[in-house]
């Protein structure tokens, strides 16, 4: 049977199609599911979506932006089953949260520059905060990838005033980080310090308008083209590659850096 014969291609098809999953006679894998157990999965997919980007994948990106919105409905669809909340809720959360911190699009209020966009958005949610304990962080999922979200509190902290003064003042702090280090003794004290360093590093990416996850994500990507490169090229002639020397291994890296930067 066709999908087009049970199921309209709109936001409304998708959610029948998952009231049909975890209905009295759907799938039951599905109707077990809870927001808490679909968490990963979700995850996961979101991963697979930034991939799909990261390549240019168009029919990549559309599946997978596919598998992101079925989440989505999945999650609305079990919060309406257990009465909680409907997607009228969270659409209507949605469109006053956007339309409210867009008032030079639906209010008197002007923008020329989109460099003024993210200081008015800042001062409309402290705006939101006020007679609240709330802190400007607290928007900030903690669940994120740890160099993402120190690089989000960190540029949520700056907006508020609390920031170097230049970029000499970040190198100098990833400098005392590196020192500090160094002379760490315990594996406590070398693992608190990695991660000052890795927060100063993102800092550092911030500064210079670059995204640390999509810097890391680059250099790891690069780092697997050209160690599975090695690993080719030693098959290729023969040899076991973890049983060549070092510097057998560093030529065999230089060899795959030059073939990769010749592509």
């Amino acid at each position: 049977m066709n999908k087009q014969d049970i199921f309209a291609e709109t936001y409304s098809g998708v959610r029948q199609l998952v009231e049909r999953l975890i209905g009295p006679d759907g799938c039951p894998w599905d109707k077990e599911q809870t927001p808490a157990t679909l968490k990963h999965l979700f995850l996961e997919e979101c991963y697979e979506l930034v991939e799909a980007i990261d390549e240019d994948d168009t029919d990549k990106m559309i599946e997978e932006l596919g598998d992101v919105f079925f989440h989505l409905a999945f999650q609305i669809q079990i919060a309406a089953k257990a009465k909680r909340f409907t997607h009228e809720d969270v659409f209507a959360n949605l469109l006053g949260k956007l339309v409210r911190r867009h008032p030079h699009v639906f209010g008197d209020t002007q923008m020329d520059d989109p460099s003024e966009a993210v200081p008015k958005w800042d001062a409309i949610k402290r705006k939101e905060l006020e007679g609240s304990d709330r802190s400007i962080l607290d928007g900030v999922p903690k669940a994120m990838p740890a160099l993402s979200y120190a690089q989000a509190v960190q540029g949520r902290a700056a907006r508020m005033g609390f920031d170097w003064d230049d970029f000499q003042g970040v190198v100098d702090k990833i400098a005392e980080e590196v020192r500090e280090l160094g002379e760490a003794e315990s594996p406590e004290a070398k693992e608190r310090e990695m991660g000052d360093l890795l927060f100063s590093m993102a800092n550092a990416a911030r500064w210079m308008g670059a995204e640390s996850e999509n810097a890391l994500r680059g250099t790891n990507t690069r780092f697997y083209k050209r160690f599975t490169t090695m690993e080719r090229l030693s098959r290729e002639r023969g040899l076991r590659f973890e049983d060549l020397p070092l510097d057998q291994k560093e030529a065999l890296w230089e060899e795959a850096k030059a073939l990769e930067e010749s592509v």
